[in-house]
């Protein structure tokens, strides 16, 4: 990894990718790494775009904002069509396994079930954030996994702890088996 590095977690309004970024950002805090994180929503909250943007760095960050991401997250086509773009060559694009993801040859590409692991495995769409959590970080390896918990606890409903923690293990589990 380089000293810095920036992700973009792109979806739709509801899907709680704002709270994943703040999540994300926290563990990094929890590491003793810098971290910024930013959103933006599209003009219908629900369903409508969504995006969080994180920073994490060893170093002082000088910009807030991600200009071109060394990780991109899609959930939906929309965000993987709008975002696409704005990925770094050697860059990751995560796609959920619905999306029909654009053909780069200078990226890699990791197409796997997160809203489908969320709602037929774990019962649960609400949680496809945290399995998301999960994958990207078992492929970045930005924080460690006991920061991610830990952010993940602080973070959830009281009563959810479980729930959400077994989402990040599914979300580990989907990368795991991906590269087997």
């Amino acid at each position: 990894m380089s000293s810095q590095y920036e992700i973009r977690l792109s979806g739709s309004g509801g899907q709680g990718l704002i709270l994943a970024g703040i999540i994300l950002a926290e563990a990094a805090i929890e590491d003793g790494k810098n971290a910024i994180q930013s959103q933006s929503y599209g003009p219908e909250a629900r369903g409508g775009a969504s995006k969080a943007e994180v920073i994490i760095s060893d170093e002082e960050i000088h910009y807030p904002k991600v200009k071109d991401s060394d990780l991109l997250l899609a959930l939906t086509q929309l965000s993987c069509d709008k975002y696409i773009d704005t990925l770094k060559k050697g860059g990751t694009l995560v796609v959920d396994s619905s999306i029909d993801h654009p053909k780069r040859d200078d990226i890699n590409i990791i197409s796997i079930p997160i809203l489908d692991t969320a709602n037929d495995k774990l019962m649960k769409p609400l949680v496809a954030n945290i399995v998301a959590l999960g994958a990207i970080n078992c492929i970045s390896q930005i924080v460690s996994k006991e920061s991610l918990i830990s952010a993940v606890l602080a973070r959830v409903p009281k009563g959810t702890e479980a729930l959400n923690e077994k989402a990040l293990e599914e979300g580990m589990k989907l990368i795991k088996e991906s590269k087997e």
